[in-house]
């Protein structure tokens, strides 16, 4: 690296004032935002992404699925270009950080090159990711696992939020249904900044966590099956409540998560549904949503047979029906050495601190191993707290992380 791009730092006030002015689209009932996948907020967020991509020089395409592409050309037009992104849409509840600094610290990145006059040999593309929170539309991280080819487009497109509105109709009602084709195309690596999501940098007073690896995490979304009946006289040996079967499950799978809590393991029960859900009548339908996660794989697979069991044997508690209608999985992948080392590099380079972590959460990036190398970095975030609208990251806290994607980046993109 030569000594202007070894100095090269992005510029800290205008990231701030970035995502100072995102923090104000779609905001939450007290300091956060409630920006969610394909509502009337994310539209706005992302008619401004755009806009700001188009104005740092930046090509700027979407993809069927919503996903935004912003690509500033390298030297080699035929290169696979080295993209570096996360996701713009928030939890119900969500942070002002949280994915947001991924998405514009990509673009800080594409300014600071533009800026500079440097030219890299492999073009660099920002990403903006659809529904990587699977707040409004199940399952997480959609529109990167279509991407990537792990679910299909089709099914994608017929996923419902509460409202029954489709993920398909969603996207076209904001005018993000795109005219490229999902995946399928040369990517030379990836690159993802997150916020931790977790205490640790902040404990350690770490600027930069190196993410190795993940969580094995399994989720799944259970429906079950009773009849309605009268709540006064129906005997209670004749009872078929949809509601008292996914109790006892939101009940064993708690527990679950206390049985490996000291290996590090935890799992949730996070959502239901239930119908006609009124006073005097006994639910005949009920919908769960859970998952469990382990730092080992071996931790993961144990504890989804203990979750098997339970659903066998809180069935014939419950004298109801459970079917499993949908599962995911991720966190057993693996991020590239070679692109792990290089923000090992870029970090002793600047002179920043960092640790070699696991990720507890679910990120875009595990889809992504699957169609090349790929990593993921974290900074640290006060006290740990996210999906919560006191999430919060200090400025000076945020910038280091964001010069280590800028030149891990950079020396990828002039990769030979």
């Amino acid at each position: 690296m030569n000594d202007r791009t070894n100095l090269l730092q992005v510029d800290a006030d205008r990231l701030w004032d970035t995502m100072m002015t995102s923090a104000r689209i779609g905001p939450g009932r007290d300091q956060g935002l409630r920006r969610l996948a394909l509502d009337a907020s994310d539209k706005e967020m992302r008619d401004v992404f755009v806009e700001w991509c188009r104005e740092a020089g930046a090509t700027v395409s979407v993809d069927r699925m919503g996903n935004i592409f912003a690509r500033r050309h390298g030297r080699d037009a035929a290169a696979a270009p080295v993209m570096v992104g996360s996701h713009l849409d928030t939890q119900f509840t969500g942070g002002r950080f949280d994915g947001i600094l991924g998405v514009l610290g990509g673009l800080e990145i594409l300014r600071t090159l533009d800026e500079q006059g440097i030219e890299t040999r492999r073009p660099i593309e920002v990403v903006n990711w659809s529904n990587e929170e699977g707040a409004r539309f199940n399952p997480p991280m959609l529109a990167s696992a279509v991407f990537a080819g792990l679910r299909d487009l089709d099914w994608a497109y017929a996923r419902t939020d509460n409202d029954g509105i489709t993920y398909g109709s969603a996207l076209a009602e904001i005018g993000y249904v795109g005219d490229t084709e999902m995946g399928g195309r040369d990517i030379d690596a990836y690159f993802e900044l997150h916020i931790e999501q977790g205490p640790i940098l902040e404990a350690e007073g770490i600027a930069v966590g190196v993410v190795t690896h993940g969580y094995a995490t399994r989720g799944m979304r259970l429906r079950f099956e009773g009849e309605t009946a009268h709540s006064g006289p129906t005997p209670m040996d004749q009872r078929r409540n949809a509601l008292v079967g996914a109790a006892y499950l939101i009940a064993a799978v708690n527990d679950i998560g206390w049985k490996y809590h000291d290996e590090g393991g935890k799992s949730t029960a996070s959502q239901i549904a239930i119908w006609p859900n009124a006073v005097g009548i006994l639910p005949e339908f009920a919908q769960v949503s859970i998952d469990f996660r382990h730092p080992e794989v071996g931790g993961a697979e144990r504890m989804f047979t203990d979750v098997e069991a339970a659903i066998e044997y809180c069935a014939a508690r419950g004298n109801v029906g459970i079917e499993i209608v949908d599962r995911w999985r991720f966190g057993v992948e693996r991020f590239d050495p070679d692109c792990v080392q290089l923000v090992r590099d870029a970090a002793d380079d600047l002179g920043i601190r960092y640790m070699d972590m696991q990720s507890q959460a679910g990120h875009d990036a595990y889809n992504m191993t699957h169609v090349c190398p790929t990593t993921l970095i974290f900074c640290p975030c006060e006290q740990g707290i996210t999906h919560n609208e006191a999430e919060n990251v200090a400025k000076e806290d945020a910038v280091p992380s964001v010069n280590v994607l800028l030149h891990a980046v950079l020396a990828r993109a002039n990769r030979q």
